[in-house]
């Protein structure tokens, strides 16, 4: 068996894909070999800076302006990237917002824009590539959830709400697609640094300090690394499981 991560041939979706996480993860896919469709919703210039980071690596790369949280939109990109690449092997479900507040305080806007996007949109985009992965007897699913959704955090009751229900729906459709070859896992980053941490109150970064054991702020790249590893063979007997880049952070 080949020891090296190799996507060669393989067509991604990454969701979210213009800036942070999503950007690295979908980068390290296409370093890797894969070909890769990237929705953004409003950071249209940051998503053309890595479409031409794809392009650079000699891959494919194709940009799509989409809500995740419609699941009409949802479909017309699996359809688009379809028309375009012939087909789709890996799923990263990887966009997401936070609206923050306590529970007392929060709105019943603030809840539904977390669970709409965080959610909801992880089940279009599952739903919309889950007939076309049961038809061809593989595919790779990877579902990007956080620590919060195994531990709670304060102020964050909608966040990881949602972040908890993308593990429990990580689980149910490993069970439901495993007999057709398709392996379905969530990563749990902890604190990235990324551009929302960049602006965040540096109390907000030193608490996080405290509790992470190897005292360093994790990068967007250490999240990719673990992707691009489960949307590989090596990780071909891997499925249903939640995998936590958080530097120790939820011990």
């Amino acid at each position: 068996m080949n020891t090296s991560i190799n996507l060669e041939g393989k067509t991604a979706i990454v969701t979210g894909g213009s800036v942070g996480i999503g950007a690295s993860i979908a980068v390290k896919l296409a370093e890797g070999g894969a070909n890769v469709a990237l929705n953004y919703r409003k950071h249209r210039e940051e998503a053309e800076a890595i479409l031409d980071k794809i392009l650079h690596l000699g891959r494919k790369g194709l940009l799509i302006q989409a809500d995740i949280s419609n699941f009409a939109d949802a479909s017309k990109m699996v359809e688009t990237v379809i028309g375009e690449f012939g087909k789709v092997d890996i799923l990263v479900n990887n966009a997401g917002v936070n609206r923050d507040g306590v529970i007392w305080k929060m709105t019943e806007d603030q809840w539904d824009q977390v669970l709409d996007i965080n959610l909801k949109g992880y089940f279009n985009y599952i739903r919309a590539v889950s007939p076309l992965f049961r038809d061809q007897q593989s595919g790779k699913i990877v579902n990007i959830t956080s620590i919060n959704g195994l531990r709670g955090k304060f102020g964050q009751s909608n966040y990881s709400a949602s972040k908890a229900g993308i593990i429990g729906l990580t689980k149910s459709v490993a069970k439901e697609l495993g007999k057709y070859g398709v392996n379905v896992n969530a990563v749990a980053p902890g604190l990235i640094e990324t551009d929302m941490m960049k602006n965040a109150d540096e109390s907000v970064r030193t608490a996080a300090l405290e509790e992470i054991v190897l005292k360093r702020i994790g990068q967007p790249e250490d999240v990719a690394n673990l992707v691009a590893f489960l949307c590989s063979d090596l990780a071909r007997h891997i499925t249903g499981e939640v995998i936590k880049v958080d530097g120790g952070q939820y011990i």
